[in-house]
């Protein structure tokens, strides 16, 4: 066969590949396409795709990868890159006490905008993790995220005196991810300043944390069909991939769901979740929830009384969160294994057209047991 046949048939596949290759990203979801792209220009090295750590004054700081931000990205949609964690080379009992992400310039260094932060999840090896402490009995009860900060609660610092205590040089998994919710012809590159602060104090109360959603009924049949009532009776996905939840009868429930526009009240039990053994004393709740969410609480069935409320401000003229209320305290409040207790979320969908919505809490109780571990132990 001639040189020239083979360099046609060749050029012939390689356009059928890049033809192929366009209707496929073409097809992808805008969560999906971020990803094909984050990944193509940090493997080619187009951008930097390097995390920068610096670790001094009981501070560990980690600057993200650069990410392009060149579309609209909804929650859960934007570029994002992981990275793992180690406080110290040794084993030093440590406290961690508050965490807090920043989005700057990649070029300046410059603060910019919080609209270009969606959340920085911080995950834990619940294995290796409980383990060091002999409680093995912990291992594989929930999801081993920590926390998680996201827009409108980009900074959380736990009440003085208490803190979540790890090895140092146990792993922690971080990752964080981009927003743009309002800016059509973006172009920005982006850094995200991670930081988890931490002490070595002897005198810290430990904290456990408890991860808390809503999770609501959808048709598994037919799950994008409109539902009767959206508050209460079946919820639209906006995926059946993630946060998608199985309750044990073989019905599905959703952790990420469509809102009509107009006000809806959402609420969903969560007793399975905190998994309560006589009682739990509460220090400090890190909320996550998206655009258009009003008001989230956790709330007592057996009282009919809030145990907290986190206000939530919107931004006036745009979409995005200004403000998360959070909640901390010294004192705490009891929560008992015989009462019943539910997430209670309150949006309203001022825009046009239907949006995504989450309801979390990342609660932190008082560890008895941990306490007792930690002062025969290693102090």
């Amino acid at each position: 066969m001639r040189k020239t046949k083979i360099y046609k048939i060749l050029s012939l596949l390689l356009l059928l590949s890049i033809v192929g290759g366009v209707i496929w990203y073409a097809q992808l979801s805008n969560r999906h396409k971020a990803i094909v792209k984050t990944t193509l220009l940090h493997k080619t090295g187009l951008v930097d795709n390097d995390w920068q750590v610096e670790n001094i004054r009981k501070e560990y700081n980690m600057l993200s990868p650069t990410f392009i931000v060149d579309d609209i990205y909804k929650s859960m949609e934007g570029p994002k890159a992981s990275n793992y964690v180690m406080l110290s080379q040794d084993s030093t009992l440590l406290w961690i006490t508050g965490f807090k992400v920043v989005a700057q310039d990649a070029k300046t260094g410059e603060k910019m905008s919080n609209d270009f932060i969606c959340h920085m999840n911080v995950d834990m090896n619940d294995s290796k993790y409980y383990s060091n402490f002999g409680l093995e009995d912990r291992i594989g009860k929930q999801y081993p995220r920590l926390t998680s900060l996201s827009h409108g609660m980009e900074t959380f610092d736990f009440p003085k005196g208490y803190g979540v205590p790890m090895k140092g040089n146990d792993l922690l998994f971080v990752t964080t991810q981009t927003l743009n919710h309002n800016i059509k012809d973006a172009y920005y590159k982006v850094k995200h300043q991670v930081s988890i602060t931490y002490q070595e104090d002897k005198n810290i109360k430990p904290l456990m944390s408890k991860t808390a959603f809503i999770m609501l009924p959808y048709d598994k049949y037919d799950p994008y069909k409109s539902p009767i009532d959206p508050g209460a009776d079946f919820c639209i996905p906006v995926e059946t991939k993630n946060h998608s939840y199985d309750d044990g009868s073989g019905n599905k429930l959703s952790g990420h769901w469509v809102i009509p526009i107009g006000k809806n009240t959402y609420r969903s039990d969560i007793n399975h979740q905190l998994g309560i053994k006589d009682s739990l004393r509460l220090h400090a709740a890190a909320i996550h929830v998206h655009p258009f969410a009003t008001r989230i609480m956790l709330f007592n069935k057996t009282t009919q009384k809030p145990v907290f409320v986190s206000e939530v401000i919107n931004h006036k003229n745009s979409i995005g969160l200004t403000n998360i209320e959070n909640y901390t305290s010294k004192e705490g409040i009891w929560l008992y294994e015989n009462q019943e207790y539910e997430i209670v979320l309150e949006v309203n969908n001022t825009s046009k057209e239907e949006q995504d919505m989450m309801g979390s809490m990342f609660l932190f109780f008082y560890d008895e047991e941990m306490d007792l571990i930690v002062n025969s132990k290693f102090k």
